[in-house]
């Protein structure tokens, strides 16, 4: 699977980009060259996205050592990892090809923060062992934009805070929930097309570009990029979404799934410093896992095209 489909293709002209667009189409790609191999060898996490047995999209983190991702063949990429039982994504990803299931359509990005680069991919992913094979069909470079910078260190499993933690379900979020998305200068969302193909993304910008509207609603800048939308594209065709904010301090993993839209209204747009459209998410249901993953994080050095945050 290549090129744009028709919810992309609806959003980039909507938002009169469409030939920008076509200028950047050329970097999805069906396979993943050497160079973005040996870059993915080096990564201790990958952020993946999927829809579970209800049809929620979820947003969640895999981690492992350097060399925990592998390219055995341009087409197909291996992941040595599987997520936590009580992980929203877990029954999709330890289950996806076995007894009979399909294999789990699955968005994924890898990111690292301290050169400020990511790589986009989606596929069709089944059990292997202890891990994945993902067989590709889109790979995407993406720009290193609104990454603020930090180093990781791994926590040895003796270490306090190193042992995963008891989980916490609701249907809103909860104060401590608020405020940490208020602080939050970073989340990936995952999304889906009407067909199922998942996609997952980064957001960034500076701390308050989240703007917490209820316990159940959510809003956020569209920032300038390079015009693909492709998450915007999945919204246009299925507005089903999930978010994944990782507490950089602690490894806590908070995670949300419900509905996204694209807000183009030009006034409302217009009080958001940098935003060239809003987006909107209704949270359905909430889980946060406490020290979820062993990576800890050092404090950021925010983007220098992050746009300012209004008070």
């Amino acid at each position: 699977m290549s090129g744009y489909h028709r919810g992309e293709i609806a959003v980039q002209e909507r938002a009169g980009l469409a030939r920008r667009a076509g200028s950047a189409e050329r970097a999805i790609r069906s396979d993943i060259p050497e160079v973005a191999a040996d870059f993915l060898a080096q990564q201790p996490f990958l952020v993946v996205g999927g829809a579970d047995e209800r049809g929620r999209i979820w947003a969640t983190q895999l981690t492992g050592a350097p060399g925990f991702l592998s390219v055995p063949a341009p087409d197909t990429l291996v992941v040595e990892a599987l997520p936590l039982p009580d992980d929203p994504l877990a029954g999709l990803l330890s289950g996806a090809g076995t007894g009979g299931a399909a294999p789990a359509r699955i968005g994924m990005i890898a990111i690292e923060p301290a050169t400020r680069r990511r790589m986009r991919m989606n596929g069709r992913a089944v059990r292997a062992g202890d891990g994945l094979r993902v067989d590709l069909d889109q790979a995407v470079a993406n720009c290193p934009k609104y990454i603020q910078e930090r180093e990781h260190r791994t926590v040895a499993p003796g270490e306090e805070g190193g042992q995963p933690h008891p989980v916490a379900d609701g249907d809103a979020l909860s104060p401590a929930q608020q405020e940490a998305l208020r602080a939050a200068d970073t989340f990936f969302v995952a999304t889906a097309s009407d067909r199922g193909d998942a996609d997952a993304s980064h957001r960034g910008g500076n701390p308050g570009f989240v703007q917490v509207l209820t316990p159940r609603l959510l809003r956020w800048p569209d920032y300038a990029g390079n015009g693909m939308f492709l998450t915007l594209g999945n919204l246009e065709l299925n507005p089903a979404a999930g978010l994944l904010v990782p507490d950089w301090d602690t490894g806590a993993s908070l995670h949300l799934t419900g509905f996204a839209r694209t807000v183009w209204d030009a006034d409302e747009v217009a009080r958001v410093p940098g935003a060239e459209r809003l987006v909107e998410f209704e949270v359905t249901a909430v889980r946060e896992i406490a020290a979820a993953s062993p990576l800890r994080w050092s404090e950021p050095a925010f983007h220098r095209f992050n746009p300012p945050v209004a008070g």
